[in-house]
């Protein structure tokens, strides 16, 4: 499947705006990786992962670091609080070192040995390992339900409840608006 770019900038500028160099990059970058992935064949799935995406980057459309200092991040994730442990951030240091990076915040020591880059913690800050971690990590349920339990090719996608796939129900109907944004433009844009 691929996409007139035109279109979907077109459609992009439309539904939400204009756009920096950099989101511009960031998309491209994820359109190509859309058009060659075997693993993602219906567009409401791509259009939930491109919302996901323009949520948890900030509508950067680029890996990015969590906002915060080391010790917000072993308030947070440190191994004496129980998301800590429950990530499986073992040592001193690992709620700082763990801390969420990528297109979804990978979090926690055992996330990112799932994505092996335990000990390459800034590997989830590169495009290509990024762009894995969301793909397998949202399609398989790493960090909740498997997106495929909301969203079923032929069947009406469940915007609001793809959510679990990546955080709970945070922010659900805001990230449903824009998936249902980018299905439009990709629909209007699939060349």
């Amino acid at each position: 499947m691929t996409f007139n770019r035109q279109s979907f900038f077109d459609g992009f500028r439309t539904k939400f705006g204009s756009l920096k160099q950099g989101q511009v990059d960031g998309l491209e970058f994820l359109l190509g990786k859309f058009e060659t992935d075997p693993r993602l064949t219906d567009l409401c799935t791509m259009a939930y992962i491109l919302a996901t995406t323009k949520w948890e980057t900030m509508h950067k459309f680029q890996p990015i670091d969590e906002v915060g200092s080391d010790e917000r991040f072993e308030t947070l994730y440190g191994p004496g609080t129980k998301r800590g442990k429950d990530l499986g951030n073992n040592q001193p240091g690992d709620g700082a070192r763990y801390h969420g990076r990528g297109y979804v915040q990978l979090t926690g020591r055992n996330n990112y040995r799932r994505a092996g880059l335990e000990d390459d913690p800034d590997g989830a800050l590169q495009p290509e390992g990024a762009y894995e971690i969301l793909v397998r990590g949202m399609l398989e349920g790493w960090f909740g339900r498997a997106l495929g339990k909301a969203i079923r090719p032929g069947e009406p996608p469940d915007y609001v409840n793809a959510r679990r796939s990546v955080n709970v129900l945070d922010h659900a109907d805001d990230i449903a608006d824009i998936a249902r944004k980018f299905d439009t433009i990709l629909q209007l844009s699939r060349a």
